[in-house]
């Protein structure tokens, strides 16, 4: 058994603003309920070596935490989950609740945050 401090995969934790809309923020909680998620969208995710994602929120900020493989390049996983089958769509649908563009794609609206401690 490994000790709980290794761990033998990547970790990301990303952030997103919602628009002020309590009927939006509902649907996008709905748009994400177990099995809501388009299959196309989750599989596209583990294909470019996402192991598993959570999505957090608090008033109208989203926290993410997506853990990867250890050889995870999270800027080439990115353009490549952007070619997967209907991710411009889902991402145009998402758009509908997020404070962001229509054009921009989830790289450009999930922002990257900087780990500044880790307990050990």
């Amino acid at each position: 058994m490994q000790p709980m401090n290794v761990r033998s995969f990547k970790r990301f934790c990303k952030t997103m603003e919602l628009r002020e809309d309590i009927a939006l923020i509902e649907a996008y909680k709905m748009a994400h309920k177990k099995g809501a998620a388009w299959p196309e969208i989750t599989q596209g995710m583990k294909e470019v070596g996402i192991l598993d994602m959570e999505i957090y929120l608090s008033g109208t900020k989203l926290f993410m935490i997506m853990d990867c493989t250890e050889d995870f390049n999270h800027e080439q996983a990115m353009i490549e989950l952007a070619r997967k089958p209907r991710q411009n769509e889902w991402e145009q649908y998402m758009s509908e609740f997020q404070a962001t563009t229509l054009e921009a794609s989830a790289d450009q609206k999930w922002h990257l945050m900087e780990q500044i401690y880790k307990m050990e």
